[in-house]
């Protein structure tokens, strides 16, 4: 049975004289001082986490497992069963996992992942059901639901992560393979958010649905690597960050049939040289970002804030970042950014997942050989 962003600030101050890599570190930012705990380390490049309702908690690592940590982060050795093959090829491997919205009544699971498509890879979604017995956990009725079409030898820009809307839908961000002229092409996956039924079916609302030469699957285009995102609790939009070139990441607000420029327009840099991309920075019919870090942040996991344990950060969106290796808290008014706080920099590695958990506390994922699950609590507690 299935288990049951303005105006910069700079970083206050560190309370303590612990070395960064402490498992217990006190910080004060500009709302909340809170403590910093390492629940787990020895994961293998962890990417994604999500809860379980009895409140564990699944864990994906890179190289093509899945695991499973009890609530205090205790990690079962024994990985879950039963995934599909998975190709840890260059920046590929397994990626996000997400619940079902129901799924204390049907157990399944989903995740993306890259896979083998023709004679290349892509990024590929599959769900099944998680069951547990005395020999451990596994999943079962494994179905690929979505495959990004065509594949690419490249070992680059997978996305991805798997965001359901409350409406029966699942949103699939993506990158563009690093092969950038994809992103603005109708009739080919790469660079686009799909929107899905949760089966694999594609809605039949969907912007490009019917429309000769494109894909029905498609959402919205012009999206370079998608690797955060999030639905907005007050307005349920999705939001997502993604990485731009040298320069140029970018916050998006994803709505339908719009194009968001990559690469024909963007506020990055072509690698090394550091010329031009495109045709400039905007572009009628081009949708502009919400906000954009230049230099790079390299942001990875995203969440909005609700919870009760810091009442000074509700309503705040929380973005992770590999380079700078920090968290990001950004203030929001409506749908602008107007503050950005820069936390835990240099200080733990760097951060690959963002995750608000049942208790109000916040839970990141470091993406590092010797990864670990940290989770951010007031000093109070």
């Amino acid at each position: 049975m299935p288990l049951v962003r303005f105006l910069l600030y700079p970083l206050f101050g560190l309370v303590c004289a612990a070395a960064s890599q402490a498992a217990d570190m006190v910080i004060r930012s500009e709302k909340h001082a809170f403590r910093v705990s390492t629940l787990t380390r020895g994961l293998e490049n962890p990417w994604s986490l999500a809860f379980l309702p009895d409140g564990r908690m699944l864990v994906t690592e890179r190289p093509g497992r899945l695991r499973v940590l009890d609530a205090s982060g205790k990690l079962d050795p024994r990985p879950v069963a039963g995934l599909p093959p998975i190709a840890a090829h260059g920046q590929g491997g397994l990626l996000d996992v997400a619940l079902h919205p129901d799924f204390a009544r049907n157990g399944w699971v989903y995740f993306s992942y890259a896979g083998r498509e023709g004679q290349g890879y892509a990024t590929q979604v599959a769900r099944g059901r998680l069951l547990a017995d005395t020999s451990g956990h596994r999943l079962d009725n494994v179905q690929q639901i979505y495959r990004q079409r065509p594949g690419s030898s490249a070992g680059q820009h997978f996305g991805s992560r798997l965001v359901f809307d409350g409406k029966g839908k699942l949103y699939i961000t993506q990158g563009d393979r690093g092969e950038m002229g994809r992103a603005q092409k109708l009739d080919d996956l790469a660079g686009k958010t799909v929107r899905l039924f949760d089966d694999g079916r594609f809605p039949p609302d969907n912007p490009f649905a019917g429309k000769e030469g494109a894909r029905p699957e498609i959402y919205s285009l012009g999206n370079r690597n998608m690797q955060g995102a999030a639905l907005n609790p007050k307005t349920g939009e999705l939001w997502a960050t993604e990485h731009g070139p040298q320069g140029g990441d970018e916050l998006n607000i994803i709505r339908a049939g719009r194009n968001y420029g990559w690469p024909v327009i963007t506020y990055g840099a072509n690698y090394g040289t550091g010329t031009k991309i495109g045709e400039g920075t905007s572009k009628p019919g081009m949708e502009q970002p919400i906000h954009q870090w230049t230099p790079s942040i390299a942001p990875s996991g995203l969440a909005f804030y609700e919870g009760r344990a810091f009442p000074g950060w509700r309503g705040n969106l929380f973005a992770g970042a590999l380079k700078y290796q920090m968290l990001v808290r950004l203030e929001l008014d409506g749908e602008r950014v107007v503050r950005e706080e820069r936390l835990l920099k240099d200080g733990f590695g760097r951060i690959r997942d963002v995750r608000v958990g049942p208790d109000g506390h916040i839970y990141l994922l470091t993406d590092e050989g010797d990864g670990a699950l940290l989770r951010l609590a007031p000093v109070n507690e």
